[in-house]
């Protein structure tokens, strides 16, 4: 019963009665890019590990953060610009490879979520040399080790708004044999500061910016609505054990309620315009607010039945989104999150009917005490979420469900197994696991049926 959502090696005792709030620093404005070489010359770096994706090293962001370690006299840097967006287990390996050759003092990552990813587990295993991979992977697929030695430190440029991977020690890759993502969830991962750069997004497509802000949707609409994080089962016995995802809590709350309501209200602004630099910077700070709050809260089922939409795709489906510079299948992260969307929130609503109502006050525009709000009853809150999120997703473009990007119902059972060895995020969702014995089987068969056409 939820005994993954704590590490597997703390003892079976009591529930959760303390949390942790851990977030990068942050610096924010326009241009500011082109002081990360100053931040690493103060910083003392002896050699720079700069990470970065063959689209995003040709563009203004990655120019500008070279530009600016180029400025530093005595600064040496190597680049490593062979990350994979949606990055697997055999791009990780490369870039590993690379990093512990180059024994880098200092890493850099500009990009994306996948870069900053990459980064992360570079970093990870240049200080654990002889570790295998799957020694700090989340259980039950991996190990989930705790990590007791001090990394090197990592500065993030996001490009995307986005993962907020710029705040979290949290690093997803899909392992293909598996044919689902997982990853590796530990404060000690998070990079020291996050570059959050107004500039660097205006280079981005629409569908992309797109996606990474479906991403934002969604880790607030999760992490908002997880179990608390005082139903959270063990209470680790060292702090150390004490997991990054831990549950809804006071703070986390904070963060992922003004990133949902600023992503609402700024998402359908940059999708129809990506002139309005005004919503481009609100998008940039929704990512990094959400990101503390997820990476203090965790998600849940959407993210959970991401990862195998994902891994499958590239054996199954094999679904290619438009304007994406890629030359192998592949559904980006937030349209993946999405299209359980709706049928996940219907599904939870009655675990917090009241956190639910005020989810739906916010896509209608309105404040939970309205009376078009509280005129619903609790038992029908879930329907009227579906129907909510299913017409905000329309307006953005997002396929309407699994069969429009090339899921059969044949395909559901593979669904449901790659999403049950997710139990880092399925064990911090309402209603699945609650009942000793079960593994959620059977919510999860129905969620994904209803998700595959709306």
């Amino acid at each position: 019963m939820r005994k993954l959502a704590t590490p597997v090696n703390a003892p079976p005792i009591e529930k959760e009665y303390a949390f942790e709030v851990a977030a990068s620093n942050l610096r924010f404005g326009e241009g500011v890019t082109r002081e990360v070489g100053m931040d690493l010359k103060n910083m003392k770096a002896r050699k720079v590990a700069v990470f970065t994706d063959p689209n995003v090293a040709k563009l203004p962001p990655a120019k500008m953060a070279i530009a600016s370690l180029e400025a530093q006299t005595d600064l040496p840097f190597e680049v490593y610009d062979r990350v994979v967006t949606e990055p697997t287990e055999a791009s990780w390996r490369d870039a590993i490879a690379w990093a512990r050759q180059q024994d880098c003092s200092h890493f850099l990552a500009v990009g994306g979520g996948s870069v900053i990813d990459t980064a992360k587990a570079a970093n990870l295993f240049t200080v654990y040399k002889d570790a295998d991979l799957f020694d700090f992977i989340n259980t039950p697929v991996g190990k989930g080790l705790p990590i007791e030695k001090a990394l090197r430190p990592l500065i993030a440029i996001p490009t995307t708004a986005g993962t907020g991977s710029e705040t979290t020690g949290t690093a997803i890759l899909d392992i293909t044999s598996m044919n689902f993502k997982t990853g590796i969830a530990n404060r000690a991962m998070k990079p020291v500061l996050g570059i959050v750069d107004t500039l660097n997004t205006r280079s981005c497509p629409k569908e992309l910016h797109i996606s990474a802000g479906l991403d934002v949707l969604f880790h607030s609409l999760e992490s908002y609505t997880a179990i608390p994080y005082t139903e959270r089962t063990p209470r680790p016995a060292n702090p150390i054990l004490r997991p990054a995802y831990q549950g809804s809590n006071p703070v986390a709350d904070i963060f992922s309620l003004w990133a949902l309501r600023a992503t609402v209200k700024n998402l359908p602004r940059v999708a129809k315009d990506q002139g309005d630099k005004q919503a481009m910077q609100q998008m940039l700070l929704a990512s990094s607010f959400a990101g503390i709050g997820f990476g203090n809260a965790g998600v849940h089922l959407c993210h959970g039945i991401s990862y195998p939409i994902s891994g499958l795709n590239k054996t199954g489906p094999k679904w290619k989104h438009p304007g994406y510079a890629v030359d192998h299948p592949i559904i980006p992260h937030g349209v993946t999150v999405a299209l359980s969307g709706p049928a996940v929130f219907q599904f939870t609503a009655p675990s917090a009917p009241s956190r639910h109502r005020e989810a739906l006050a916010i896509f209608r525009n309105t404040s939970p005490t309205d009376a078009s709000i509280t005129s619903i009853p609790d038992s029908e809150i879930g329907a009227h979420l579906f129907e909510t999120i299913a017409q905000f997703l329309d307006g953005l473009g997002v396929p309407r469900g699994l069969k429009a990007v090339g899921y059969t119902n044949a395909d559901i059972p593979k669904l449901v197994q790659g999403t049950l060895p997710q139990r880092r995020v399925l064990d911090l969702a309402p209603g699945i696991g609650d009942v000793a014995g079960e593994d959620g089987h059977e919510h999860l068969t129905k969620i994904i049926e209803m998700s595959m056409e709306y």
